[in-house]
């Protein structure tokens, strides 16, 4: 098996341009379709992306597996990560861990996740998800999951400053309805969901896509099943010396969104703030200093 770190995505990505067209045409196959794709039989996954099955021998070769039983092994560590609770993250952390400050492990965990978020991240990407923020014929609609629900609170707090229309939807489904039927093609869902995925969130990001909505999913290096159903996708690495997985490099991502948003709508977003200060003061919500 491979020694590599990344994961069997990242592993594709990182190979995609050296590849041949039909070993093209079986990774998007499999990063479209991840993991159900590649926990199948060698015949079933050819035939799923229409290749020969020496196809699928060559492309798990070139990643630098043996063979196709080898990089299902991995496949399936995969998704036994995604479904590790918190008391056995806690557990694998807490055996043969360096003999420093928790301060220091956990600071250096949070730097490894950022630098690795950020690498990964395709720019073009990102700047097309700014843009479709940025549009004021667009509504933009947030949900997240038990703990990521805070994230898309936080990202709609923010983000109506900057303009108009963005609402934060419940993360109780008996909410959806009246979000959605307001919810129209070309509207954007920004969907956070995280290990242990959460089945509201894809149900939701399942209806908001039938709408037309384009869904932009912000999501763990195991990726979350609702990016099947997603326009855009961000991977954020998320692993610290916790029980809990580590929101860091949401909170960055999240934030350099905003600013590339605000960038874009700055004369609008101006005007916003300065009658939003107006109404503060009229308001006396913030202390004055003496």
């Amino acid at each position: 098996m491979t020694s590599s770190t990344k994961t069997v995505e990242q592993q594709i990505r990182s190979q995609f341009d050296k590849l041949t067209r039909a070993e093209r045409q079986l990774a998007s196959h499999i990063t479209r379709n991840y993991p159900v794709a590649a926990l199948g039989s060698i015949t079933a996954l050819a035939k799923g992306a229409d290749v020969s099955t020496p196809t699928v021998v060559r492309l798990v070769q070139k990643l630098g597996y043996k063979g196709y039983p080898d990089f299902q092994t991995t496949v399936r560590a995969e998704v036994e990560e995604r479904l590790i609770s918190p008391i056995v993250k806690h557990d694998r952390w807490a055996g043969g861990v360096p003999d420093t400050h928790i301060l220091n492990r956990f600071a250096d965990a949070v730097v490894g996740n950022l630098q690795a978020t950020l690498g990964q991240i395709d720019h073009d990407d990102f700047d097309a998800v700014a843009r479709l923020m940025a549009d004021s014929n667009r509504k933009i609609f947030a949900m997240g999951g038990r703990i990521t629900h805070a994230m898309a609170d936080y990202f709609v707090t923010h983000m109506k400053v900057i303009r108009r229309d963005v609402t934060l939807i419940s993360d109780m489904s008996n909410a959806w309805p009246p979000a959605l039927i307001d919810m129209v093609p070309g509207d954007v869902l920004v969907a956070f969901d995280i290990r242990r995925y959460e089945n509201n969130v894809l149900s939701l990001v399942e209806m908001a896509a039938d709408q037309g909505a384009e869904v932009v999913l912000i999501t763990d290096q195991w990726v979350s099943p609702a990016a099947e159903r997603a326009r855009y996708r961000f991977s954020t690495h998320i692993e610290a010396p916790s029980a809990w997985d580590s929101t860091v490099a949401i909170q960055v991502l999240v934030e350099t969104l905003m600013a590339a948003v605000q960038s874009l709508t700055w004369t609008e977003t101006q005007s916003r703030m300065g009658r939003l200060e107006e109404l503060y003061a009229r308001a006396r919500f913030f202390r004055r200093s003496k």
